[in-house]
């Protein structure tokens, strides 16, 4: 799972909401009653450090419970083929050093030989990203709470069901083997890491899709694909540091992301085939709220931990603006899955009427002005850059408590 676009937005953060009162419910076919439970938006007392307020659950109407149950056959036959089998699969071992072999130590002495090239920076984006890969459990449980696809006993045999376990147990290998690999590399505070782990399974997070399948399947649809950039940009840089098998992990990560990424803007098609009205106000509605990533609630008990202007922790942040400066994640990389998405779904082609025309245009505009704000964010933290006492730097506890700059 990647990173965030809300520290580059924040500076004109208004400039990506639209000024009409659009309600983030979908709306029912007129003279409908939607059925199941239906719950006004209130804020949510909470003891934890991230109180979420506002919240809105149950968003689905009756008739478009109907369209995601209509998909039903499909989740049967197009998206099971979009997972592999576990004798066909990679697993973790097949890229770290066997420990039943008597050439196991001199197997770690040669990737911690590969690994001392690593810069403290990417070792900051590399541990960040095994972190948000490593609270799984929390993307699982968010795919269960979305009504009409959730796995009902927790070994239903429904295709949904089948497909979210299967898809979680594909995306396991991603974090056991980052999080191995780290380990043997003798270069990371692991037992700072596994707080941060536990803290952000703990903490959980909340995507805004409202226990909706249209608004989650938007969210997961646009997250793939970012962490599919991210980890293929990390491999790039492994390589370039003089770690070709972390280079090769990466990459294999990110080519398990791609597949993923197919699946679910696939689901998303199927439904503005379906409903393209639902579809088009589901996916303005997720870009209006912005995506937020996986792991904006990550905290590890000694960096600052205030929740910053951001909506996300302090350590989230600073963890972004480093993945920004080596141009690991940018907002670049945001708006450019947005033009994606809006080619992929057919978005420009569409001929709608009313507040779906309304969002039609607005996804359609919505990179430019990202890329705009982005623009022009750079520019003034470059001018700080370069300004006396202008750099920024954290410390971070995942690598000792090094100081890397930030952008």
């Amino acid at each position: 799972m990647a990173i965030s676009l809300e520290k580059f937005a924040l500076a004109g953060k208004s400039c990506l909401v639209s000024s009409k009162n659009f309600s983030p419910r979908l709306r029912p076919a007129s003279g409908s009653r939607p059925r199941g439970l239906q719950v006004d938006a209130k804020a949510v007392a909470s003891p934890h450090k991230y109180q979420v307020d506002n919240e809105v659950t149950h968003s689905l109407t009756a008739e478009r419970l109907d369209v995601i149950q209509s998909l039903d056959s499909f989740a049967e036959r197009d998206l099971s083929p979009l997972l592999k089998t576990t004798e066909s699969n990679w697993q973790p071992q097949d890229f770290l050093p066997d420990p039943e072999k008597d050439s196991f130590l001199d197997e770690v002495a040669d990737l911690r030989a590969r690994a001392a090239g690593i810069s403290d920076d990417h070792l900051v984006c590399l541990v960040g990203d095994m972190i948000t890969e490593e609270a799984l459990p929390t993307y699982m449980n968010m795919l269960n709470t979305l009504d009409g696809v959730r796995d009902e006993t927790g070994a239903s045999d429904t295709a949904w069901a089948r497909w979210t376990r299967m898809w979680t147990a594909e995306e396991n290998r991603h974090g056991d083997l980052l999080n191995k690999y780290l380990w043997l590399t003798g270069r990371v505070n692991m037992k700072a890491v596994e707080t941060t782990i536990q803290n952000l399974i703990g903490s959980g997070m909340n995507p805004k899709t409202e226990n909706n399948p249209y608004l989650g399947f938007v969210y997961t649809s646009f997250q793939e694909r970012a962490t599919r950039i991210s980890h293929a940009n990390t491999a790039r840089y492994s390589i370039r540091e003089g770690d070709k098998n972390l280079g090769v992990i990466c990459g294999k990560i990110s080519a398990d992301e791609g597949r993923h990424e197919v699946a679910y803007q696939l689901i998303v098609e199927k439904l503005f085939e379906r409903d393209e009205e639902g579809a088009m106000l589901a996916y303005a509605d997720m870009m209006r709220k912005q995506i937020v990533m996986p792991a904006h609630m990550m905290n590890d008990n000694s960096h600052a931990t205030s929740s910053s202007k951001s909506g996300n922790s302090l350590l989230f942040d600073d963890f972004s603006s480093v993945a920004e400066r080596l141009e690991i994640y940018t907002a670049s990389d945001y708006a450019n899955i947005m033009d994606h998405l809006n080619k992929r779904w057919k978005v420009g082609d569409r001929m709608l009427s009313g507040e779906a025309a309304e969002a039609q245009e607005y996804v359609m505009k919505l990179p430019t002005r990202v890329r705009r704000i982005a623009e022009r964010t750079s520019a003034r933290k470059k001018k700080m850059q370069n300004s006396e006492n202008g750099k920024s730097t954290a410390k971070f506890s995942w690598i000792s408590n090094r100081e890397v700059t930030l952008l």
